[in-house]
């Protein structure tokens, strides 16, 4: 699939943001750049700002101090068109309307490029056939997506997202009440389109064995603010998970892949070396 119409990256910025609801801060002056190309993980304690600050880069929420840029400008200045044919976005738990076909779903993608002067054209039907074939659901094409296993309906979401053909790709928690294996064919998916297409992905996840495994940049939060950010070899330790989750757990490299593992204590074994 191209890249995007224009052929060339657009970056992304987020500087000394501040950001919440209904008058409660969540985000205390964050910055973040993330890497061209590459996958970017942001994991943390449930409402330490994940979510907020995916929303706030997607200009879903508007700051209350900072800037997002968007190839140094600020987001929120800019056409919403303009941003949607650079920036895409799967939120968390999206719906589709009742009925609808992955097909049609797909096409939604197409969006930001129509116009009253520019209609459907072949070039936008290529975008959803090639979008539809790189998340590998094109057999589904003309079924609902509400007849679709969680695991189906997700990667047709993110064919959704494909077919925007934009540079950049926001994901709030995609692998979310999908099985192990759904969740890693998903992120085999995903990193595919940074490492093989030229794609920046910024993911938001639970999982911290998942997370530590694809991510090239990886950030943690705590309590509205960016503790830590590197790659997982620098910062994912158990003195930082210990840090920022309270969790207590040993990293270990698994010798096959290379990648790192979390592995909690457990309960048990704390009181077992307390009794020692």
């Amino acid at each position: 699939m191209a890249r995007g119409s224009d052929d060339r990256s657009h970056r992304l910025e987020a500087v000394a943001i501040e950001a919440g609801y209904a008058g409660t801060r969540v985000l205390n002056a964050v910055d973040l750049s993330p890497p061209d190309g590459q996958v970017t993980i942001l994991i943390g304690p449930n409402g330490c700002g994940k979510s907020t600050l995916l929303k706030t880069m997607a200009r879903i929420l508007a700051p209350t101090r900072g800037n997002v840029l968007l190839d140094g400008k600020d987001i929120h200045t800019l056409n919403t068109k303009a941003v949607a044919a650079s920036l895409g976005l799967l939120p968390q738990g999206p719906i589709a309307p009742e009925g609808l076909t992955v097909r049609e779903l797909v096409a939604q993608g197409r969006f930001p490029h129509q116009s009253l002067l520019r209609q459907w054209t072949q070039k936008d039907e290529d975008a959803v056939n090639s979008a539809m074939s790189t998340a590998g659901i094109t057999e589904f094409a003309d079924r609902a997506v509400d007849t679709l296993s969680g695991g189906q309906r997700q990667r047709c979401w993110v064919a959704m997202v494909l077919a925007q053909e934009t540079d950049l790709i926001l994901l709030d928690e995609p692998t979310t009440f999908l099985d192990l294996k759904v969740q890693v064919d998903l992120m085999d998916l995903l990193t595919g389109l940074a490492h093989e297409r030229g794609r920046t992905l910024v993911i938001v996840l639970h999982e911290l064995s998942l997370a530590a495994a694809y991510a090239d940049h990886l950030v943690m939060m705590k309590e509205g603010r960016i503790v830590a950010s590197g790659t997982p070899d620098d910062i994912f330790t158990a003195d930082r998970l210990k840090q920022v989750f309270g969790l207590d757990a040993n990293v270990l490299r698994d010798p096959a892949s290379g990648r790192l593992v979390c592995v909690p204590f457990g309960a048990r074994r704390r009181l077992t070396e307390a009794a020692q």
